[in-house]
């Protein structure tokens, strides 16, 4: 297929990279910088521009991957003329309906957190896709299954609840890891040593439920562990809040 890219970030970067591999044409990429527009084309090839009007007419696919605050505007713009073309956006919290009228528009959303400077793995990534007809959905669900096999339909309102799913698996574990780090770190301990830990955490939800995977003070309602851990952070009222509302909400979904 012939693809343009509306976005160079970290998550365009790494699909470009995957569909290119998977023999698609990316035909051209966009970005607000053209500095990243070019970056993001000496890789996977296309035209690089940070014009959305110099972007070409036609495309088997069009594939936004903005932030979410600016969808709406490059959907306006990138809409002029191209109102047959085929649109997928890449947002998880983001409803099918930010395209208004697009005849051809749907969701093609890997859900993964990204970075420049890891590949990912796609075959291991599950795409939740959606498209306002057959004939869209059809070409979201080849895309997806060309870089894996776990394609699932699903629509804007269930979305939602995975992309809230995801922010508690991902970005709120993630920074109980740096929360960690940044105690280790404040009395001469390397995070490193926590690494193991958080592998071995990891490892065993992929064969129990997380529920059944909790271990620590809470789950068992050590009172006197918990009030000397909440002492040592005293002078961290907002972690210590944390550890407080976590303490009980792990005890409660132990016990539900």
């Amino acid at each position: 297929m012939d693809i343009v890219f509306v976005g160079a970030g970290r998550l365009a970067t790494n699909l470009a990279r995957a569909l290119k591999d998977a023999g698609h044409h990316i035909v051209a990429v966009y970005s607000r910088t053209m500095t990243s527009a070019v970056a993001l084309s000496d890789v996977v090839g296309g035209i690089p521009t940070d014009n959305i009007e110099a972007l070409p007419m036609e495309a088997d696919a069009f594939i936004l991957s903005v932030k979410d605050s600016v969808l709406p505007s490059v959907i306006t713009q990138l809409q002029k003329g191209r109102e047959g073309q085929t649109f997928l956006h890449t947002a998880g919290s983001i409803p099918m309906t930010i395209f208004g009228c697009h005849q051809h528009c749907g969701v093609l959303y890997p859900m993964q957190t990204f970075s420049k400077e890891k590949q990912v793995d796609f075959s291991r990534v599950h795409f939740f896709i959606e498209g306002s007809d057959g004939q869209t959905l059809t070409l979201a669900r080849n895309i997806a299954s060309g870089v894996t096999t776990h394609v699932h339909e699903l629509s804007s309102d269930e979305r939602r609840f995975l992309h809230l799913s995801a922010v508690f698996a991902c970005n709120f574990a993630n920074h109980c890891y740096a929360l960690s780090a940044k105690i280790m770190e404040a009395h001469g301990m390397s995070f490193d040593a926590m690494l193991p830990l958080i592998k071995e955490t990891t490892d065993k939800v992929e064969t129990m439920h997380p529920r059944d995977a909790q271990t620590g003070p809470a789950i068992r309602w050590d009172e006197n562990v918990m009030a000397a851990q909440k002492a040592l952070l005293a002078d961290e009222p907002d972690m210590q809040q944390i550890y407080e509302l976590m303490s009980k909400s792990i005890h409660i979904l132990a016990n539900d």
